[in-house]
């Protein structure tokens, strides 16, 4: 892609009404537009991250079973009044047309629950791992964290249809696996952060990335392996406690007080949504239950707004190599420039090329670290015929190498 045909470019002033650093980062970069508080438009190298952070997610959720399907925005009023929700779920929003009330789907079991009683007959029916990656819409009343928190939004949610709570739960934990995978693929430490189960379970689990602008407060152990962390909301443990499930096997471990952006969440549902609709199978025999269900949700521009909000220095932001836009940032500062993009292009490197001929070579380096690209590549005189300057976006040191070389290197 040349920089000089990219729809959407870099901005000299960051907005001023924006508080969260993801989105005056975000949109000065030329990654997304504010459309109104808690609604963006992608712009082409913001659908480029949020399409690699959808391509992740999608692998993992394969990699259980999962099977990717579409579900509507638009939800009928009466399938929300079956669960009470019409009333009670305050951020929901509700359209009225020429045929009736409808809701925009904040969430998708008032619809999933209903497909299902359509394929889910018998225990040979089950298990089912339906999932889909859905624009979901709240109105939140704080919508002031860029896409950490938004009213219009991006998100994956699985839902896991099953014939008894064991197999239910044999499932729940290998989706807690497969959820801190995922993230260590984006680049993210997350937490499991053992939170609220509401009414239907003892516990939920949350995945939280440690963030000063979080809006979550959480408590975890430092001991290696531990992996303890609960939510403030059901916290049992407070700041500089010693961690009891460290010292129960021997070892030494400090709890923590901290922030956290919350990523990810998934739910034991049971039969809270299988009872209204009266989802139920026949048993081996002959007997009718109700069907017991997980939720496992992803933010999918959550995710991309979490990233830009801790991977940033002052010049802009870090894109770990996995979701960013493109692998090189290629800078021309000689005549060079045009021969190196097509042989960079050639290779099956994906590459944005800084073509602009009217541009200074310091605004090039500016907008190179605002954008965030991991490798920046720079063709001049300076470098010489069949050489680049290599320079890691994360680095501060460059380095002068044959382009064949550069090319050669693991990627």
């Amino acid at each position: 892609m040349k920089y000089s045909q990219l729809f959407g470019k870099t901005l000299k002033q960051t907005p001023h009404d924006e508080v969260s650093t993801n989105a005056k980062l975000l949109i000065r970069a030329g990654y997304v537009d504010k459309v109104a508080a808690g609604v963006y438009s992608f712009l082409p190298l913001g659908k480029r991250v949020i399409d690699k952070i959808s391509q992740i997610v999608r692998e993992e959720m394969d990699t259980v079973g999962g099977q990717e399907i579409t579900l509507p925005v638009l939800h009928p009023k009466a399938n929300w009044e079956k669960t009470g929700r019409w009333s009670s779920l305050d951020v929901l929003f509700k359209v009225k047309g020429e045929s009736g009330e409808f809701a925009l789907g904040p969430t998708h079991e008032e619809i999933v629950v209903p497909l299902a009683q359509q394929y889910i007959f018998s225990y040979n029916d089950l298990p089912k791992y339906p999932y889909q990656i859905q624009t979901k819409f709240r109105d939140e009343p704080r919508a002031k964290s860029g896409l950490m928190r938004g009213r219009e939004f991006l998100m994956k949610d699985l839902y896991s249809f099953h014939a008894d709570e064991k197999d239910l739960d044999a499932y729940y934990e290998k989706m807690k696996a497969v959820y801190l995978k995922t993230f260590i693929r984006m680049g993210l430490d997350a937490l499991e952060v053992e939170a609220s189960g509401g009414t239907f379970s003892k516990y939920s689990h949350e995945y939280q990335v440690l963030a000063e602008s979080g809006e979550d407060t959480i408590f975890y152990c430092d001991g290696k392996g531990c992996g303890f962390a609960q939510n403030k909301e059901i916290a049992t443990v407070k700041d500089g406690d010693k961690c009891e499930k460290c010292a129960a096997t021997g070892h030494e471990g400090k709890i923590h007080e901290a922030q956290g952006a919350e990523v990810g969440n998934i739910f034991k549902l049971k039969t809270k949504y299988t009872e209204p609709f009266g989802l139920t199978y026949t048993d081996e025999k002959g007997e009718k239950k109700l069907v017991m269900m997980g939720c496992y949700g992803i933010g999918i521009s959550r995710l991309m707004g979490v990233i830009a909000e801790i991977q940033n220095d002052e010049k802009g932001l870090i894109w770990p190599k996995s979701v960013a836009p493109f692998d090189v940032h290629l800078v021309s500062l000689s005549d060079e420039g045009e021969k190196v993009y097509k042989q960079l292009k050639e290779a099956g490197v994906d590459v944005l090329w800084d073509d602009r001929g009217d541009v200074s070579a310091g605004q090039k380096f500016a907008d190179c670290d605002l954008i965030g690209i991991p490798v920046r590549l720079v063709v001049s005189d300076k470098a010489g015929d069949g050489k680049v300057e290599v320079k890691m976006r994360s680095e501060e040191k460059t380095e002068i190498i044959g382009l064949e070389k550069f090319l050669a290197q693991p990627r």
